[in-house]
């Protein structure tokens, strides 16, 4: 079991990735801390899994809402980091750091959503089904599409803000 349990993990671990850049704050030890929780979880729920739905659909499910349980019990720290003086220099392209750019600026609106939407839009990003979404979240198939909708207005305004800050 402990041999199939970590080929399934292997096999999805960008699922725990990106739910973790969604619901944790970047450069601190929340993230970290949230990995962790989830590889938890799944790992105690791992029996209970009978292959009714697809591995990957279960293991959302369960790191979803492992992340909406670690947020509310998460307090949350306003220490102030200094950047690390020591790095590498790389070279790129303008428009490939344009483009690192915007999406580390999607990740970080994304942030500002409601526990429900980020895992919504989330979902979406990853190409799931209107049908997938909705049975992964516990909502109807025709309110996940209203609220696709609406997160992707606020998204944008949202982006259209801050790109023109930038």
């Amino acid at each position: 079991m402990e041999t199939k349990f970590i080929d399934d993990i292997n096999a999805n671990l960008g699922i725990i990735y990106k739910v973790c850049n969604v619901y944790a704050d970047s450069g601190s030890d929340e993230r970290e801390d949230l990995f962790q929780e989830i590889l938890y979880q799944l790992w105690k729920s791992y029996p209970h899994f009978k292959g009714f739905s697809k591995f990957s659909t279960w293991m959302y499910r369960v790191a979803l809402n492992t992340a909406m349980m670690h947020s509310q019990h998460q307090k949350r720290n306003l220490e102030i980091t200094g950047l690390e003086m020591s790095h590498e220099q790389i070279e790129e392209s303008v428009d490939q750091f344009h483009e690192e750019e915007k999406i580390q600026q999607l990740y970080k609106t994304i942030g500002t959503l409601s526990k429900i939407d980020k895992a919504i839009i989330l979902l979406f990003l990853e190409e799931n089904s209107y049908d997938e979404i909705a049975s992964l979240t516990g909502l109807t198939k025709s309110n996940v599409s209203v609220r696709l909708v609406r997160i992707k207005r606020t998204l944008k305004e949202k982006m259209n803000q801050s790109l023109k800050k930038i």
